[in-house]
C-alpha cells in the first residue's frame, strides 16, 4: 500500500460517490482503493479515520471495506475492522453513509459483518429515530438488503402485532435480535421504519461522532491564536518573562504529544530561521513560532531528530535561508526523511533548491524529501512561495494542524505506516 499517495489522495480528491439509474456504484478511484484494501485492510482501513481525510473518501472505505470477505482474517484484525466501520458509520456525515450502504445491494454484498453493520446503522445510529422519519425508504432499502426481503418484512409484521412483538419471539431473536445491542429500542425503531412516516422531515445533516478533533476557527489570526505552543513562543521571542514561560512552554508541548507513539526513524529537519519568518509588524514572529512548534513536536515524537538551522537562530533571524545548501547538509546525516520546514521564500538563490531536489534522484539519493510550508492563515495564497514544485508539500499555519500534518510527513518513511496504525488505534480505543 502507498501510504503516502493514498493518503494525498483522501485529502484531495473531493468527488462524491454516486450510485447510478441502473443502481450500481460509480466511483473513479475504485481500483485505488480496492488495490489498497487487498495490499493491507487493517491499515487501508484505519488510514480513513487520520484527520483530514475527505468525507467522500471515508464513504469509499466503508463501502469497500464492508463488500469485501473477511474469511481468513485473525480475531484481532476483524475487530479492529468492526470498530473502524462504526467509527466511519457515526463519524460521516449520514447522507454520505446512506449512500455507502445502499451501494452494498447493489454489489449484493452479504457478509454477516455487512449484515450486522446495516442493522447497527439503521436502528442503533445516535439520529436513528430522525432519519427514520426523513430517509425511510432508503433505510428500508438497506435494512431488507441486510435481513434478506422476506426476513426483514416478517420482523416487521410481528413488531406490529402486539401478540408477538416482544424481544421475547424466537423468530425476533433469531433473525433480528442477535444483530443488536439494544433490543427494545430495535423493536421500537422497527416499528417506525415500517410505519406511515412524516412527509417533509429534515434529515439529520452532521455526524454524531465526528471523526475529526474540534478545531480553533480564530475570527481575526494573529501571532497568538494559532495553539498555545506558538503563542508562549511568540511571548518568549517578545522578551517576556522567561522562568515562567519556559515551563508553560514545556506543558504545552508535553499536553500536544501526550499519547503519541515514537517515530522509530532518524529525521533530519531543515528549518528556514531567515529574515521572513521573523515577519513584521502585525505578524511578527507568528511564523517563526509556528515553525518552532512544529519542531519541539518532531523532538518528542521523532527518535532521533537532528536540525540544521538555515538563515540565522530562531531567535535572530537575520539574512537569506540556503535551503539548497541545507538539504544537502541534512542529507548527510545519513536520515531515514528529512524534512523542511519553511515559509517558502528562497531568497538565496532562488530555484536552488528546485535543482537540487530534481538531481538527488539521478545521484542516487532515495531518502524521501517532504516540504512543510507555514503560513500565517489557513486562507494565504501560497502559489508564488514554492520553491521546490517537485517535492511532496503541504502548508500548516496553526496547532491544530499536527494531527494531520504528522501522519503525512511520516507516511513517507517506512516507519511511518506503524506509526499511523499505533496512533489510529489508540483514537479508535478513545486514548486520545
Amino acid at each position: 500500500m502507498d501510504t503516502p499517495t493514498l493518503l494525498t489522495h483522501f485529502r484531495t480528491h473531493d468527488v462524491p460517490l454516486e450510485l447510478s439509474r441502473g443502481g450500481e456504484p460509480v466511483w473513479d478511484d475504485a481500483e485505488l482503493h480496492r488495490n489498497a484494501r487487498l495490499s493491507d485492510p487493517e491499515g487501508y482501513a484505519l488510514l480513513a479515520l487520520v484527520p483530514g481525510a475527505l468525507p467522500w473518501q471515508r464513504a469509499r472505505v466503508l463501502l469497500e471495506t464492508l463488500a469485501a470477505s473477511r474469511d481468513g482474517f485473525g480475531e484481532a484484525t476483524r475487530a479492529t475492522l468492526t470498530k473502524v466501520t462504526r467509527a466511519l458509520m457515526f463519524g460521516l456525515p449520514p447522507a454520505y453513509a446512506i449512500t455507502a450502504l445502499l451501494a452494498l445491494r447493489r454489489l449484493r454484498a452479504n457478509h454477516k459483518h455487512t449484515t450486522r453493520a446495516i442493522i447497527t446503522f439503521v436502528l442503533e445510529h445516535p439520529d436513528a429515530d430522525a432519519l427514520i422519519e426523513a430517509r425511510r425508504p432508503a433505510l428500508i432499502d438497506c435494512f431488507e438488503h441486510a435481513l434478506g426481503k422476506a426476513t426483514a418484512r416478517a420482523c416487521a409484521r410481528l413488531v406490529a402485532e402486539p401478540a408477538g412483538g416482544g424481544a421475547g419471539s424466537a423468530y425476533l431473536r433469531r433473525s433480528l435480535l442477535r444483530f443488536t445491542a439494544d433490543p427494545a429500542a430495535a423493536i421500537v425503531r422497527l416499528r417506525a421504519l415500517y410505519g406511515p412516516g412524516t412527509y417533509g422531515a429534515p434529515a439529520p445533516q452532521e455526524p454524531p461522532a465526528p471523526l475529526d478533533p474540534v478545531t480553533e476557527q480564530p475570527p481575526i489570526v494573529t501571532p497568538t491564536n494559532r495553539g498555545d505552543i506558538a503563542a508562549t513562543l511568540v511571548h518568549l521571542y517578545r522578551g517576556g518573562p522567561a522562568a515562567e514561560l519556559r515551563p508553560a512552554l514545556a506543558g504545552y508541548v508535553a499536553q500536544a504529544t501526550r499519547g503519541l507513539p515514537r517515530l522509530a526513524a532518524n529525521v533530519a529537519l531543515v528549518l528556514d530561521t531567515s529574515g521572513s519568518m521573523r515577519g513584521y509588524g502585525d505578524r511578527e514572529w507568528a511564523v517563526m513560532s509556528q515553525a518552532m512548534a512544529l519542531r519541539l513536536v518532531l523532538s518528542e515524537v521523532c527518535e532521533r531528530l537532528t536540525v540544521v538551522e538555515t538563515g540565522g537562530t530562531a531567535q535572530a533571524p537575520a539574512g537569506s535561508a540556503d535551503l539548497a545548501g541545507a538539504l544537502l547538509d541534512a542529507l548527510g546525516t545519513g536520515p531515514d526523511l528529512v524534512v523542511i520546514v519553511t515559509d517558502g521564500y528562497e531568497n538565496h538563490l532562488p530555484g536552488d533548491l528546485a535543482r537540487v531536489a530534481a538531481t538527488l534522484p539521478r545521484a542516487g539519493v532515495t531518502t524521501p524529501v517532504v516540504l512543510c510550508q507555514a503560513a500565517f492563515t489557513r486562507g494565504d495564497d501560497l502559489t508564488l512561495r514554492d520553491p521546490a514544485p517537485e517535492l511532496p508539500r503541504r502548508p500548516f499555519w496553526h496547532q491544530d494542524d499536527f494531527a494531520a500534518l504528522l501522519p503525512w510527513v511520516f507516511a513517507h518513511v517506512g516507519e511511518g505506516a506503524e506509526w499511523i496504525r499505533t496512533t489510529t488505534l489508540t483514537r479508535l480505543e478513545g486514548g486520545r
